[in-house]
């Protein structure tokens, strides 16, 4: 049986036992990890995924993090004291061995998935939160920006600090004003939000 995996912006055929170099993954020597992105499962009866198998992995163990051989990139202008550069790069690449394909129940195997970024699952975690409170607070909320000195970017602070309406910048104390960190709060402001509040 053989798997066509995706990861790194590349695609690769694997079996069972395979070495791999694979673009940088976020994972240490010795860690078990899991691509979910498979493109296609071939054997006796192959499947083709639509743009991947559902429940589909290939789970393999990260050999070492190595780098690639060295590129050299020479610039030279054909002029009479014209200038040369020349640059070299190693790519960073993550030696793995192909131990496992699964055909079914990738996320209920409990291992870490392949990812470039460490943090690139929280992320895509935290996003639809972010998207979830955003309506909420839209639905109370003022136009800040209708305040003297408030631009955009100070009326993103005021709604990050949880100010969001005329009535709550109003409503502020020299004490509430000394404990915003977000952005300093302009007494101006308080009293300018008392008149709008009241329409």
């Amino acid at each position: 049986m053989f798997a066509v995996l995706k990861t790194g912006g590349k695609q690769y055929k694997v079996q069972a036992g395979d070495i791999l170099r694979v673009e940088k993954l976020a994972a240490d020597a010795g860690e078990t990890i899991q691509f979910n992105d498979i493109l296609m499962l071939g054997g006796d009866a192959p499947v083709v995924g639509v743009p991947f198998v559902e429940g589909a992995a290939v789970q393999a163990e990260v050999v070492d993090q190595i780098k690639g051989e060295k590129l050299i990139h020479f610039v030279k202008r054909r002029r009479k004291h014209s200038s040369k550069r020349t640059k070299g790069h190693r790519q960073k690449l993550t030696l793995v061995k192909i131990t496992e394909i699964l055909a079914s129940g990738a996320d209920k195997s409990g291992v870490k998935v392949a990812t470039g970024k460490g943090d690139a699952p929280a992320a895509a975690k935290a996003a639809p939160a972010a998207k979830a409170k955003a309506p909420a607070a839209a639905a109370g909320s003022d136009d800040l920006t209708q305040l003297t000195g408030v631009g955009p970017a100070a009326a993103k602070k005021l709604e990050a600090a949880g100010l969001t309406s005329f009535a709550q910048v109003a409503a502020l104390s020299a004490d509430d004003i000394a404990a915003i960190d977000a952005i300093k709060v302009k007494p101006e402001w308080v009293e300018q939000a008392k008149d709008l509040a009241k329409g």
